[in-house]
């Protein structure tokens, strides 16, 4: 029987820094062509978006897609589905809010244990929504040397409370946030909000938003000094990162200089060369992080008799 897991369950069975061990292993399977990932697409509804992307992960043994309708930015529901690879089972229906901003927020994690500059104090995060506290718990769970988070958004009281909650400092401005170290953009804007002239010698810039082609958090000045710029999949960063879509269209980036995480963590590619480097993770969110954390839930859901079966 399938098991159905709700967020409170998904809450209680993945911590941040077991997300990020998850998804890095994700990464090795990718790079080993274990895992079949199928980009995003979208239907649209009555002034929202259908959203379905899905993977099939031979290796763990489980396939699975996610799908999510989403009316704005705070009315969006997640939901995976769980199979067998082996034979016709659904093993588990997940709720996957929680679970997918930890995924995203794990992605980051593993982007700065293998790209950070060693002893990487700072961090800074232009954003506080949803997405935007689990980039800081798993990120300080990867990379313990961070010691001081700086946070900013433009709502004053949102800012306020993000910072009661993560223990970050409060910015007066975007550029606060982005002098610092590692550098997360998580925001919903059209238009860039991170500057390449802000950051400093040695940055590591995740950004997790702008999901649009025709939307940047990205100046191109990011790109200019970018040492090494990578994605979680070339294939869906060319229908969806305006971040690298337009540099590649105005000559400022080709295609052929945008690497996979995957190559890094597999060893294929060193990424980081020299400490001062700036270096880019453009994040998507790609269908086979999904499918590798909702098989981590699912399987410690049954070890420990938690969810409700159908």
């Amino acid at each position: 029987m399938p098991l159905y897991l709700t967020e409170a369950d998904v809450q209680a069975l993945l911590a941040p820094a077991e997300a990020v061990d998850v998804v890095e292993r994700c990464f090795g399977r990718l790079a080993r062509d274990a895992v079949e990932n199928k980009p995003r697409y979208r239907l649209g509804l009555d002034g929202g978006i259908l959203a379905v992307m899905s993977a099939a992960d031979l290796e763990l043994g489980y396939a699975g897609l996610k799908t999510y309708a989403a009316f704005g930015y705070d009315d969006v529901r997640f939901v995976v589905l769980l199979f067998r690879t082996t034979h016709a089972e659904l093993v588990a229906v997940i709720e996957a809010n929680k679970r997918g901003q930890l995924r995203t927020g794990a992605a980051s994690g593993v982007a700065a244990r293998h790209l950070a500059r060693p002893g990487a104090r700072t961090l800074g995060v232009i954003g506080c929504g949803w997405q935007a506290e689990s980039q800081v718990a798993c990120i300080r769970a990867a990379a313990p040397s961070i010691e001081r988070v700086v946070a900013y958004c433009r709502t004053p009281a949102r800012l306020e409370a993000f910072c009661a909650r993560t223990g970050a400092e409060a910015g007066e401005s975007h550029r606060d946030a982005g002098e610092q170290d590692v550098v997360v953009t998580a925001t919903t804007s059209k238009d860039p909000v991170l500057r390449g002239e802000w950051l400093p010698r040695g940055a590591l810039v995740c950004a997790i938003g702008a999901h649009d082609a025709r939307a940047r958090e990205l100046d191109n000045g990011v790109l200019e000094r970018a040492a090494f710029v990578c994605c979680d999949s070339r294939e869906q960063s060319r229908l969806e990162s305006g971040d690298l879509i337009e540099p590649v269209d105005g000559g400022v980036l080709d295609w052929l200089e945008v690497h996979e995480l995957q190559e890094v963590v597999a060893g294929e590619l060193r990424g980081r060369q020299a400490d001062d480097d700036v270096v880019v993770f453009k994040s998507n969110g790609i269908a086979a992080w999904d499918v590798a954390a909702a098989a981590a839930v699912y399987e410690r859901a049954r070890e420990r008799g938690i969810g409700r079966e159908l």
